[in-house]
């Protein structure tokens, strides 16, 4: 039985229900909200939370998986006071995200050891001081690939997930086939591949990449519907459909990388960004779509359960 840590204790990785494996309670970057608190509301944004919460809920989602860390504005204190308000399971991260890994400045030359043991203590004693631990590491590679500092990072990650058995979720640019580079490098560390989910792989219809990337053993994030900015739901949809008729249904997840607050867009300029950036977008139009297809249903509840439950317990 793999206990997985949430916000609401430990829960049995099988009792987890239906699990969004990618979406964010709040969406900006720590600093802002440390040096200039009195730009945001927090009461206000506690009751649009929770709006949004509430109707993830109607469509039985039971946990979510917030892949926030270092540099995307994590807050466990405030996940835990929602999932208090409204009963709804977080699943949390540690890790570093963006640029900020500068802020380790010498400590982290010529090694990654002052990382790695931010990372173990994120995982065994907890984050922020909330008493709720990390359930798994996250790391980003986007368009400049694994420059020297980022590769520092993941290696970093696949260090603190060998001493831990924490998964990772890797932030991936399908666009400059950076999964193929992070796994590598993973493979290289020692890091057992089922351990591994690349996000973002969905922004791409690439099935020769997405296969190649499959190929090394991971598993993938189809976790942006919604952001046509990076690819339209129709060619999502395609490749999702696509991926099961190869076989590839056990190893996909489902969401949307949606932030229920993001700073700097209210409510108008997101949907003039994105219409159908909403976290409920996937049930009220993407799954059905994707039954339409021939998806069979049996497997999109994989995309949103079982299949996340694997990667976390593996």
């Amino acid at each position: 039985m793999t206990l997985v840590p949430t916000t609401a204790g430990d829960c049995e990785a099988g009792a987890l229900g239906v699990t969004l494996c990618h979406e964010h309670v709040t969406g900006g970057y720590e600093g802002m909200r440390v040096q200039w608190p009195h730009l945001y509301d927090p009461d206000a944004e506690m009751v649009q939370i929770a709006r949004n919460i509430e109707a993830l809920q109607k469509w039985g989602v039971a946990t979510i998986v917030d892949p926030s860390c270092l540099d995307l504005n994590r807050n466990a204190h405030l996940s835990l006071a929602v999932t208090e308000s409204t009963g709804m399971r977080f699943v949390l991260a540690t890790g570093v995200y963006g640029v900020a890994y500068r802020h380790f400045g010498a400590h982290i030359k010529p090694s990654a050891n002052v990382l790695v043991d931010c990372f173990l203590h994120d995982l065994e004693e907890g984050i922020q001081g909330s008493g709720v631990r990390a359930a798994f590491l996250k790391c980003a590679c986007d368009r400049p690939g694994l420059t020297r500092d980022i590769e520092m990072v993941h290696r970093a990650v696949a260090q603190a997930s060998l001493k831990s058995g924490a998964p990772i979720m890797a932030h991936s640019n399908p666009k400059f086939a950076t999964g193929l580079e992070q796994m590598s490098l993973f493979h290289a560390e020692g890091v057992t591949p089922s351990k591994i989910q690349m996000a973002h792989t969905g922004d791409t219809d690439d099935l020769d990449y997405i296969e190649r990337l499959l190929e090394t053993g991971c598993f993938v994030g189809l976790d942006r519907f919604g952001l046509d900015v990076f690819l339209s739901t129709e060619r999502r949809l395609a490749t999702l459909a696509a991926l099961v008729e190869r076989g590839h249904g056990e190893r996909l997840m489902l969401s949307q990388d949606c932030c229920f607050v993001l700073d700097g867009m209210d409510d108008a300029t997101r949907r003039a960004f994105a219409p159908d950036w909403r976290p409920t977008f996937l049930f009220e139009t993407v799954l059905p779509a994707a039954r339409r297809l021939g998806v069979p249903q049996d497997q999109l509840a994989a995309m949103v359960g079982s299949n996340v439950h694997a990667w976390l317990s593996a």
